[in-house]
């Protein structure tokens, strides 16, 4: 059986990543975090997204994002999905903060209903076979464009999206080289999906 048990980032300074997650978004045990300085170049091919309840906690993780050291990438807008915006991290890596919700009901929580993956996949059908092969199980599916599995008890989310719709999404360019910079735990024994993803089992995670 394959579940996300673990998100490993690959950064240039440990403790430094560790402080800006758990300052911007309170990220304490969902992320590790090892150092690599493989050649990243654009987009990264995936992005990371926290659901919450409503956009007053979208504003308020966003704003601590920024004063934590993240940049701007799109700032929190309505759209017919809801409100949201993303920023890139100093290591580099994409967030989206968003909810559904259009209107909000009372002060800000920063409550975090969800941390999601979205993996850019070159062709989502093809993906979500090698997946469902995998052990994992759809949730939800669009056709050839995004593909949401159960998560069960995991602490993070896996989807796939079209690259270019997930680049778009993020407001980014799609074209990108080099390393992902991110590596999945959990898998029953190591693998790399049709899009170079690297999954470890959840031992060699631990040794991150």
């Amino acid at each position: 059986m394959t579940n996300i048990e673990t998100i490993t980032l690959e950064v240039a300074d440990t403790a430094a990543a560790e402080r800006f997650y758990a300052d911007a978004f309170g990220l304490t045990t969902q992320l590790r975090f090892r150092v690599s300085d493989a050649p990243s170049d654009g987009f990264r091919g995936y992005t990371l997204s926290v659901t919450v309840p409503q956009p007053a906690d979208v504003d308020s993780l966003i704003e601590t994002a920024l004063k934590a050291g993240a940049t701007t990438i799109k700032p929190a807008t309505k759209s017919m999905w809801g409100y949201g915006g993303t920023v890139r991290a100093p290591d580099g890596a994409i967030w989206k903060v968003a909810t559904s919700a259009k209107k909000n009901t009372g002060p800000a929580t920063r409550k975090i209903d969800s941390v999601v993956l979205l993996l850019g996949a070159g062709d989502v059908a093809a993906s979500k076979k090698f997946y469902v092969g995998h052990g994992l199980t759809v949730g939800k599916s669009f056709g050839k464009m995004y593909v949401e599995f159960d998560a069960g008890d995991s602490p993070v989310k896996l989807a796939l999206y079209r690259r270019k719709a997930l680049a778009k999404d993020a407001g980014v360019a799609p074209e990108g080289s080099g390393s992902h910079r991110i590596a999945v735990g959990g898998a029953a024994a190591a693998f790399t999906d049709p899009d170079g993803f690297a999954w470890e089992t959840t031992a060699s995670a631990s040794l991150s």
